[in-house]
Formats: structure tokens, C-alpha cells, sequence
């Protein structure tokens, strides 16, 4: 069996969670905090980050190592499609969400989420590049009725966890939802994502361990 290590108010382990219930997988959870010290942890991910996971082969972390692995360890049903231009596009998808969209706005969530404070040159400097990044992103995205077309990949479990973190954070930092203000209407595709059972699992437990802080 798989054990997923970190803790459910992470979008990245919520991602991983979200690819482990609509594969239909048993998984046992084990909460990890971010940035352990410990041997244990740092055995699994030298780093201390989560999430990661434990398999009867050994350990794994890195989230889009975590995806990969559990599409090619557990084919069925497939979250990214057969054809590789098209299982190209979904990994596009993915790496252009991680990193243009969320790991930007991530430096504004001292601020947005956890009552600290960013510098105005940081939220200057953020806030260009989410203008220029947003702009890409809404020529890439479909909603069709999915991120990348017509069948739900990983990829939605990547979007359906980050964007609208990145929508909160740049309300609470500028005043507007930068995504919005952009012309990408992304809420109902949350909407239509959070009709999925492991859409709602993730979120209850996600809304029940934010509770917990």
C-alpha cells in the first residue's frame, strides 16, 4: 500500500491525494510537517519537503515524480492520455500551474494566508510577472470542460488545487483576483471540478485540518 506523508492543507499533497482516489488506490496517510529535521523524513525526502510517499519499492518525493509514478505503477484508469502529444500537453499543463502560476504566487502567502508581511518591492515585482505569466496562461487553458480539453487528466488535480490559491493570495495582497481581472473565469470550473467524490473528499479534509491551525 501507498503512504502519503505530509499534511491536508497542502495544495501539492492535496494534489497527490486527489490522483490516489480518482485511480481508485488504498493509501494510508501519515502527517509530516514541512521542513522536518528529522532522519526519518529526510530518508524519504532530503529536503523535508512534502509531499512524499512510501511504496513497497522505497520512498519518492516531488510531486510530479509522485503523479508520474502512480500514472505508470497504476495505468487505469489513465489520467494522462495514451497519445504523446496529447500526454505532453497535460505535463505542460502541470509544470505551466506549478511553476508560473502557484511557485509566484507563493511569495505572496506570508501575506495572504499567514498574517505576516511582504515587501511592496516583492509585491511590485510579483505582480509583474503574474500579469505576463496569467496573460500566457489564459492562451494555454481550455476549460473544455477541462484544463486541457475534454477528459479530466492530472492536470485538473494540479488546477483544481492551485488556482484558486493564486486567486486568494493576489486578492488579499492587491484587491483583486489577478485571474479574474485577467479574463480567466476559472470559479466555475471549480465548481464543476468540486461536483467529483475525491474533489470533495480533498476539500473536506482540507477545511477540517485548516480548522485544526
Amino acid at each position: 500500500m501507498i503512504t502519503l506523508c505530509g499534511f491536508a492543507v497542502s495544495n501539492y499533497y492535496n494534489v497527490a491525494k486527489m490522483a490516489l482516489l480518482e485511480k481508485g488506490l488504498p493509501y494510508a496517510e501519515e502527517h509530516v510537517g514541512t521542513g522536518s529535521k528529522e532522519e526519518a523524513v529526510l530518508a524519504s525526502s532530503p529536503l523535508g519537503k512534502i509531499p512524499f510517499i512510501r511504496t513497497p519499492q522505497g520512498s519518492l518525493c516531488e510531486s510530479h515524480a509522485i503523479l508520474e509514478y502512480l500514472e505508470a505503477a497504476h495505468p487505469s484508469p489513465a489520467l494522462v492520455p495514451a497519445d504523446a502529444f496529447a500526454a505532453a500537453k497535460v505535463r505542460e499543463m502541470i509544470l505551466f500551474i506549478d511553476l508560473h502560476l502557484e511557485l509566484v504566487a507563493r511569495e505572496l502567502y506570508a501575506q495572504s494566508f499567514f498574517g505576516g508581511t511582504v515587501s511592496e518591492s516583492t509585491q511590485a515585482r510579483v505582480r509583474k510577472q503574474l500579469e505576463k505569466n496569467i496573460a500566457a496562461f489564459k492562451r494555454l487553458v481550455q476549460f473544455a470542460p477541462y484544463v486541457v480539453g475534454g477528459s479530466f487528466t492530472m492536470a485538473d488535480c494540479v488546477a483544481y488545487n492551485n488556482l484558486p490559491l493564486v486567486g486568494m493570495a493576489s486578492k488579499a495582497v492587491y484587491g483583486e483576483d489577478m485571474l479574474l481581472a485577467a479574463g480567466v473565469d476559472y470559479k466555475p470550473y471549480i465548481k464543476f471540478i468540486g461536483e467529483r467524490p475525491s474533489a470533495q473528499k480533498v476539500a473536506a479534509e482540507r477545511k477540517a485540518a485548516t480548522a485544526k491551525i
